[in-house]
């Protein structure tokens, strides 16, 4: 499946000098941190993917834990906040099907959420 970025600007040079990867930007995802629980986003399983096109634009599928979570702009400041440098330009797209739900979350996350207390398994 292809995303489309005509809404993206499109830019000549790579901001850093190579071509950003999706593991790239997953990897700088995991300094977007859930307020509520204090967990990266990528180890809670919300990002479902990310699609990056050749100038380095970047489309996030993302998920909240509930639809009627209202931290959806504290997660797109911290998102701005960690792939600045890394991506041209970024947009998220707010995905609630499938929903989101314990399966989705990694190993790492897991241990993470035991640590705090959670009865996880």
């Amino acid at each position: 499946m292809t995303t489309d970025h005509s809404d993206l600007p499109v830019v000549d040079t790579q901001p850093t000098g190579g071509t950003t990867t999706v593991e790239d930007v997953l990897e700088a995802m995991k300094d977007v941190v859930d307020p509520e629980l204090g967990i990266n986003v990528v180890d809670l399983g919300l990002v479902y993917g990310a699609d990056v096109d050749e100038h380095s634009n970047t489309v996030l599928s993302m998920t909240l834990t509930s639809a009627a979570c209202p931290l959806t702009d504290v997660i797109e400041d911290q998102t701005r906040a960690a792939l600045d440098g890394l991506v041209n330009d970024f947009r998220i797209e707010w995905v609630w099907m499938p929903p989101w739900g314990p399966d989705k979350i990694t190993d790492d996350g897991r241990e993470m959420l035991r640590a705090l207390g959670f009865n996880i398994g």
